[in-house]
């Protein structure tokens, strides 16, 4: 796993971007932005990139809808 990677974390069921590592965990902030989380790196899996591709699109229809990410 490497910084920019997308991955899924499957304790919460949330995808995001590997932002940074600090101890034990590996910190994961939303695509698109928002507010990072500290996760479990055995409970986190790369996404296809059919996912990645889907969590962006999500992101790009959000911000022309004028939502805050």
């Amino acid at each position: 796993m490497r910084l920019g990677d997308v991955v899924r974390d499957t304790g919460r069921g949330k995808v995001g971007e590997v932002m940074g590592f600090i101890g034990p965990y590996v910190q994961v902030r939303p695509v698109g932005g928002g507010i990072e989380w500290d996760a479990r790196p055995e409970l986190l899996r790369p996404v296809s990139a059919a996912e990645a591709l889907s969590a962006n699109v999500s992101v790009a229809n959000a911000r022309s809808r004028g939502e805050r990410l």
